[in-house]
């Protein structure tokens, strides 16, 4: 498939909100682990809005991009474990625990 359908553009929108709806910051962070979480959080939700403003405009491969970045950011948090997704490994890339 060489094309993004508004099918699998919605599905990757749609499955990045799940997953920054699931999302928390893990206890027992340092404070200097808390500021990384959080600013993983804000990358994600500003590409996720992003993704959102690009897919209003018709521009469904900035969309396709951004919405990819965004659920970068909450996988990065999950696999370094600042962010806890109680073991989620549908909505993000861990292993099960």
């Amino acid at each position: 498939m060489k094309e993004i359908t508004a099918e699998k553009l919605d599905k990757y929108l749609n499955l990045t909100a799940q997953a920054l709806e699931k999302v928390k910051l893990s206890e027992g962070l340092s404070s200097r682990e808390v500021k990384i979480g959080e600013k993983y959080l804000e990358m994600a939700r500003s590409y996720l809005s992003d993704a959102n403003h690009f897919k209003e405009s018709n521009d469904w491969v900035n969309s396709f991009a951004a919405v990819n970045y965004a659920h970068a950011w909450l996988d990065a948090g999950a696999i370094v474990k600042i962010f806890d997704v109680d073991g989620d490994d549908v909505l993000f890339t861990v292993d099960a625990d």
